[in-house]
């Protein structure tokens, strides 16, 4: 994995775990956060790995198609 590369994944975990923040414990749509991404070039296996590596990092809860914080801040 190049830097740009390396860049674009912090970008995209940025803006995933500002949805998450923003939305508070009601949660974030997934659908929304990926359309949003989507259209930047993400595909939907890297948008699912990535939510599921900031999940197991404790980042974020994934339930129910909603995106919510772990800690809201």
């Amino acid at each position: 994995m190049n830097t740009q590369q390396i860049a674009a994944i912090r970008l995209a975990s940025d803006c995933i775990l500002e949805a998450a923040n923003q939305a508070g414990p009601m949660g974030a749509p997934s659908g929304v956060v990926y359309a949003a991404l989507m259209v930047h070039g993400m595909k939907l296996a890297t948008y699912e790995s990535l939510l599921g590596a900031l999940e197991r990092m404790g980042k974020i809860i994934v339930e129910h198609d909603c995106i919510r914080p772990v800690k809201a801040v």
